[in-house]
Parts: structure tokens; sequence; C-alpha cells
């Protein structure tokens, strides 16, 4: 049976340190403008008056709308998942066209769109002549993008598809999850009219999620979660962004480090690797094909060494060890061939002797190399 070899990938550009540095620093500034004295020790609850939320959240939703440059921003409850379901219900109604990219839609977003109700239509993003076409038709109010890789060869520029939706009227929903603070420029920053991105994968307190763009949008999610049980309380929106200020630097160390073991892994240091990538699938992470299929046992053999053997949240805070992991399940609908042979691996916190080393005692324990 013929080995299933990786595609080309294309990652996502990345930012240098010196930039995430600069990053860090502005949040701060945009923290300063809206806090003051012991507010950023203090938290309350409850649906205020006037304001339908806490104090401390909507305190919160403007720092963040005034980092990413959006007009305003709302965090909800449910994370990603539940952000693109809050701003895909504000934007689209049952029946009307969505236009997607042509790729097995990530599952969580493909019941929210089942729940909707609304009808997808597909194009090939990295096609632009058929984004161009399908949006010459006139259908679509909106366009739902994905800015992470739907497919590991997805090569479409994000900001690209974003320019060719607003030159045609099309208002834009992004999932910006795994690529906000990762990338130079996530959607709202490169135009489109809702990011959509979860605080959770960015250190943050489980379940909480952002929706940052147009005001018209931002307010209708925010008055579709008008319930005082739906709301993010202040002690999670305050939690949220005191981790926040980390994340610029840990990301942009973690890209170094996933270029140093790409490097290493492709010079041949570790015996049994036959091919490496880099990809953004879903998390920035290194795709590792093995010369034999034990893709599948691998993980745990990885574990007994100080790696993690599955997730929690994809780069949410409970992980510091490097993963060693499946594919996801998008990535294998759409290469299932790959299965046996290819695990991921993200170096979380650890440099790259210890992501290394790792693989290099697993596969030597299976077997490889000897």
């Amino acid at each position: 049976m013929p080995v299933t070899r990786l595609p080309e990938t294309f990652p996502l550009a990345t930012i240098p340190l010196a930039d995430a540095v600069a990053r860090q620093f502005r949040l701060l500034e945009c923290t300063a403008a809206h806090f003051e004295g012991s507010q950023l020790f203090e938290a309350d609850s409850g649906v205020v008056p006037g304001l339908g939320r806490p104090r401390t959240t909507a305190r919160v939703e403007a720092v963040l709308a005034a980092f990413l440059g959006a007009e305003d921003a709302a965090l909800v409850q449910g994370a990603g998942t539940g952000a693109i379901r809050a701003a895909l219900g504000a934007a689209v109604s049952a029946g009307e066209p969505l236009l997607i990219h042509r790729a097995p839609v990530y599952r969580s977003t493909a019941v929210t769109l089942r729940g909707l109700g609304v009808r997808c239509v597909e194009a090939d993003f990295n096609r632009p002549a058929d984004l161009k076409e399908a949006l010459a038709g006139g259908r679509f109010r909106f366009a739902y993008v994905q800015h992470t890789r739907q497919r590991l060869g997805d090569s479409y520029d994000p900001g690209e598809v974003l320019a060719a939706c607003a030159a045609a009227g099309v208002r834009t929903v992004v999932d910006d999850n795994y690529a906000v603070l990762r990338v130079p420029a996530c959607g709202v920053e490169l135009g489109a009219d809702a990011s959509c991105f979860s605080l959770f994968k960015l250190h943050g307190p489980e379940g909480v999620g952002v929706v940052a763009g147009a005001r018209d949008l931002v307010g209708r999610v925010r008055a579709d979660n008008y319930s005082g049980g739906g709301q993010v309380q202040g002690h999670q929106a305050l939690d949220a962004l005191r981790a926040l200020t980390h994340v610029p630097v840990m990301w942009a160390l973690q890209s170094q480090v996933a270029t140093e073991v790409a490097a290493r892994l492709a010079a041949g240091e570790v015996p049994g690797v036959a091919e490496v990538r880099i990809a953004n699938a879903q998390d920035r992470c290194l795709l590792v094909r093995l010369e034999r299929p034990v893709a599948r046992v691998l993980p745990a053999v990885a574990a007994r060494f100080g790696a993690a053997s599955y997730p929690v949240g994809c780069d949410s805070r409970y992980e510091i060890a490097p993963l060693f992991y499946r594919l996801s399940g998008s990535a294998l609908t759409d290469s299932p061939g790959l299965a046996d042979r290819t695990v991921r691996i993200n170096p979380m916190r650890a440099g790259a002797d210890l992501v290394v080393g790792i693989l290099r005692r697993s596969l030597a324990e299976l077997g490889e190399g000897r």
C-alpha cells in the first residue's frame, strides 16, 4: 500500500519576538486607558443597570476593542465555539445562503451551521477566480472565513479573501481561533466585520470567548445575550485580561521553537522521521510523518517521557508540556491516509531540545533507529 506523503503546507506568518514585546506593551497601554487604581484588583458581578453586564466585563471589552482596533467587543460564554455561534446567530438567518470555504468544516462549527439552518454555499478560497465568481452572483450578505487552515494544503491569504468579499459588498465573520495574537493581524484587523475567538486558548479561564468587530453586529450579540446567566462575570473577564498580557511573547517563543525543531528533524537528527512540515492545523504545530506506521501509539509512549498525549484546549493555560497527538479531525477527514504515520507536535512552553529528545526516545522505544 503506497505511503501518503505530507502535502506542501503554507504556514501563516508569525510575529517576531520584538514585535510581540511591542504588542504586550500596547495591550497594557489600552488597559491603562480603561482601568484606574484598584480596579485591576477588583471585580464585580451581575446585570448592572444601564450596562446589562458587570462593569469590569465592560472595561475588559473596551480594552479588547481598542487593542484590536474594533468598534466594539463582547465577551461571551462558550469559548471560541460560543463566540462563533453568537456572531453567526447575529449575522445570518435560517435559509439564508452563507459563503464558506470548500473544505471539511470544524466539527463544532458544523453543529452551529446546522442549528442556524443557513444554506452553506462552498467556493475554493485557494482559487481567487472561484471566489470572485461566487461573489459576483450577489447572493450573499455574509461569508464565513476560518483564519487557520481547514485543509493541510490550504494556501489562501485570509486578508485577500476578506478584501475580495468587502469589494463585493459581502460582510465577513472570521474564526480567529489559533490565529489572534499569533499572526500579524487577525480578521477584524484585516477588515472583517467580526472576529471570533476563545480566550481559553489564550491562557484565559475556561469558557470565555470574544466577538470583536462592527458595532451593529457586536450590539446584536450583546442584545441576544441579555440574560444574567449568559454574562461573563467580572472575575472571569479580569482573569482573561491578566492572562492575555503574557500571550504575545509566549506565542513568539513557541513559533521560534517550532521552526528550530522542524529544521533539526529535516536535517535527520531523529532516526525514524520521514518528513516534517510546519502547519496551522488548527494550532501552529509540526506535522511529523514517521517511517513506520506507529503514529497511533507514539503519543502514549511520548507521555512516559514527559509529553502531553492529549489536549485540554490546545494552547490553554493547562498546556505547558509539549503535545504529541494525532492530526485534527478535520485534517484526517481531508487526508485519512496520514493517520497511521503522522503525528502533530506542539512545543507549548518547551524548548527544542526537550521536544527532539522526547521524540527520539519515543521512537527508540518503538524500535526505530536500532
